[in-house]
């Protein structure tokens, strides 16, 4: 590379309305479709994805073990979204042996870039059937916007096998029990369902069952997981209105909000193991600045030593500075600690690093006291402990726990007084915020987070 070339450099403003404007998606959406497509005219083609790219289109895949009910909500979603409905069956045209799975996608490519998924979307039913083919559908540029997985009891299934009713001039199927046919023309015609034989119906439920983490796994940004072991009605409406929904494509900026005590810290640390975003702690990172001994460490330092909180200009300009790190600028980040009251939250907003994910973690008073004043840490292990949720192993670590200052009673509740004196004002600058109960099981906070994570 000639070195008198310097490399571009995209103005930050840019970037902000790219994400903002969902040209990024746009941008990933089209190296998408030209993957699976391949077209010979890559100009003539790139202008007709342009202008349909106003238009949904539904990319939809509906997984799940046999006899939990697919054939007739994809049939169903088809026809509501005008989408084309695939099927293994019809990919294979009632052949019995098994393809391999570069043939298979091979077959499932050529289907999608026929005009009709082009145009109207599709909704592939029972595909992929396996962990590896899906792995192989997502090298080959397959994506799907939303992934709906439906699950029933084996008992339940079983049940759904044994009672299934197939009309022979739609294809429609019903059930004896849980979906009734109510017009007397059709119900007289319906025939008993030619399904799977029970070693059959037995091995693809295994199979699926062997599966199942491998497929949540391939496709956890997008996936929707549905009890089917309910009326009918209620499964449909509740995989129409997931698949309602749009993707956010950008890159997640999140900002975690709410009184201490709330579990940011570790909501935080959840969604950075599994999504691999960037960690920022703004406790944390000006403690790392101070500790580096530069010039910006040591003008915090002073105000740390008299126990002040740092200047805004000077922790915003720590924040700046990590936010704009290749590795957050990539990943992603989550942001907690920071902004504490209205004006810091204004600067944040005038600067180039906005959130795009805002939540607030509700926590009352009177648990957030109890979490805090609680806890203690082994000063060996570093471990923290907690008398009620997860008390020291032994009498040994007990005798050595020590209590945090900034967890004392007093000092809890000034903190909360604080909090709550600025709340209203944060709510009034983050209006599209999603709001979270904190007082339950962490995991099931974090399950909260997760499913507002991707949509919007």
């Amino acid at each position: 590379m000639d070195e008198t070339v310097k490399p571009l450099r995209i103005p930050p403003q840019m970037s902000v309305y790219a994400d903002g404007h969902g040209v990024f998606h746009l941008a990933q959406s089209m190296v998408s479709s030209l993957v699976i497509d391949q077209p010979d005219d890559v100009i003539s083609y790139l202008i007709s994805l342009l202008r349909r790219s106003s238009v949904d289109i539904p990319r939809i895949m509906l997984l799940g073990p046999p006899a939990v009910g697919k054939h007739t909500v994809a049939k169903q979603l088809s026809a509501e979204l005008r989408a084309v409905h695939v099927t293994m069956e019809s990919l294979l045209q009632d052949q019995s042996e098994e393809l391999p799975v570069e043939l298979l996608v091979r077959l499932i490519q050529q289907r999608l870039k026929d005009v009709d998924c082009f145009n109207r979307g599709w909704v592939l039913e029972g595909i992929p059937q396996t962990h590896l083919q899906a792995l192989s559908l997502q090298q080959a540029g397959v994506v799907p916007e939303h992934v709906v997985m439906l699950e029933a009891p084996d008992d339940v299934l079983l049940e759904r096998r044994e009672g299934r009713l197939v009309d022979p001039l739609t294809g429609d199927v019903y059930h004896q029990i849980f979906i009734r046919q109510v017009d007397d023309v059709v119900a007289r015609r319906l025939e008993k369902g030619r399904g799977l034989s029970d070693r059959q119906h037995l091995a693809a439920l295994q199979r699926f069952r062997c599966e199942v983490t491998g497929l949540r796994s391939a496709y956890q940004h997008v996936l929707k997981i549905v009890n089917s072991d309910q009326p009918h009605v209620d499964v449909y409406q509740q995989v129409l209105a997931f698949v309602r929904t749009r993707h956010r494509a950008r890159t997640p900026r999140i900002l975690l909000l709410g009184p201490p005590g709330s579990g940011k810290s570790l909501q935080a640390r959840l969604l950075s193991e599994k999504y691999k975003m960037v960690d920022v702690s703004c406790d944390q990172l000006l403690l790392s600045v101070v500790a580096d001994g530069s010039s910006l460490g040591k003008k915090i330092q002073l105000y740390l030593d008299d126990g002040r909180p740092g200047p805004d200009d000077l922790v915003l300009q720590v924040l700046e500075q990590r936010l704009s790190q290749v590795d957050c600028s990539c990943r992603g980040w989550i942001l907690h600690g920071f902004p504490r009251d209205l004006q810091q939250a204004r600067s944040l907003q005038e600067s180039q690093h906005q959130p795009n994910r805002v939540y607030f973690l509700e926590l009352t008073d009177d648990v957030c006291v109890e979490r805090l004043t609680l806890r203690a840490t082994d000063p060996l292990s570093g471990e923290r402990f907690h008398t009620v949720t997860r008390p020291a192993p032994n009498s040994q670590v007990q005798n050595r726990l020590k209590t945090r200052p900034e967890d004392s009673t007093h000092s809890v509740t000034y903190t909360l007084s604080h909090y709550r004196t600025h709340t209203a004002v944060l709510q009034s600058v983050y209006t599209d915020a999603v709001h979270i109960d904190a007082d339950q099981d962490p995991h099931s906070v974090f399950e909260a987070l997760e499913s507002r994570l991707n949509t919007v």
